[in-house]
């Protein structure tokens, strides 16, 4: 990483702010009566800083500093960021449009010449990971994606997108497989004296309804579905991993911490983060400075937000729901 920043940018942003208090001071210090100067100088340290927040936004694209970008994606991945599963609560998890966006983005930055995805997952809906594994599959550079505490099911469906994978010894990794569930509770509601009667057009509309008990046909129905997803899990990992299929099969969804992942092929090193900035150097041939490409949140809600991933990855597993409409029936990725 660089040590020092570019004085130009430097320039820019000093020369912004001043010019920002200065305009402060005499639109609402100077110029207006009394009242205004017992606000005048609130109002002002509010100009400064945006003013001080545009110069830097200006610097940072004139001048840019890094040539490294990274995305991250923590906690269970749903489309709109919501924990999946039991857990309440508002955006809690990953945000695949979100994290889609930010790596479309460094894509098009004309400064960036590397991706890193940081992965803490559990996994999570099927489609959203897709989207950010294609994402980062697109991306013009060498795209490298690292492993902290967890990278197991969709997030690890994700890594296979990129072009290599590393993790720490004692990272969770793996976890490819798919879990399809439903509750049953067509006993309980005899006992309750509730009756389901169907009113539906198509055999299979309301397989799965926790109602009334699978016959056969479901249950091979809904299996059949689960056994796409896992082939194609399967195929885009061996893809990505340039691994055999039937290797790929034979960990039965196992998770594996980082050495024994390392030793089966499904992690290409084992390292820190200035191991991994280390090798993006060697990539690049030149020093790494990174920037984060993330949306906009607010403090409360990233504390919030890590705190419950963490609670929903030890509580639920390392697989995360999609849930489908009216049916009720669950798969896990």
């Amino acid at each position: 990483m660089s040590d020092g920043g570019d004085p130009r940018r430097l320039g820019i942003v000093v020369g912004g702010g001043f010019l920002a208090a200065v305009f402060g001071i005499v639109v609402f210090v100077i110029v207006p009566g009394s009242l205004a100067e017992l606000l005048g100088v609130l109002v002002t340290i509010g100009v400064v800083v945006l003013g001080a927040r545009a110069a830097g936004d200006f610097a940072d694209s004139a001048f840019p500093d890094y040539n490294v970008g990274q995305v991250a994606v923590e906690g269970p991945i749903t489309r709109d960021g919501s924990t999946p599963g039991p857990i309440p609560g508002g955006a809690l998890g990953a945000t695949a449009d979100d994290v889609v966006e930010q790596i479309e983005r460094a894509d098009e930055d004309d400064a960036v010449d590397a991706l890193l995805v940081k992965l803490d997952t559990p996994g999570g809906q099927v489609v959203p990971s897709d989207d950010i594994r294609r994402a980062a599959a697109d991306f013009d550079g060498p795209t490298v994606a690292y492993a902290t505490d967890v990278c197991a099911s969709g997030g690890y469906w994700i890594a296979s997108g990129c072009d290599e994978l590393w993790a720490r010894r004692g990272s969770v990794v793996g976890s490819i497989g798919v879990i399809g569930s439903r509750v049953n509770v067509s006993e309980l509601a005899e006992d309750l004296g509730v009756s389901y009667e169907r009113f539906a057009a198509g055999k299979y509309k309301d397989a799965g309804m926790p109602l009334k008990d699978l016959s056969e046909d479901e249950r091979e129905y809904l299996q059949g579905i689960i056994d796409g997803f896992y082939d194609d899990f399967v195929e885009r990992v061996a893809k990505g991993r340039d691994m055999d299929p039937e290797a790929v099969r034979d960990t039965e969804a196992r998770i594996y911490l980082g050495d024994e992942a390392h030793e089966l092929g499904l992690v290409d090193s084992i390292g820190t983060r200035d191991d991994v900035e280390d090798h993006v150097e060697g990539l690049l041939d030149a020093e790494v400075s990174i920037r984060e490409f993330e949306p906009e949140r607010g403090l409360a809600a990233r504390l919030r937000g890590g705190a419950t991933a963490v609670a929903y990855a030890a509580g639920a597993g390392v697989a995360s729901a999609v849930v489908g409409d009216e049916r009720d029936f669950r798969l896990r990725f």
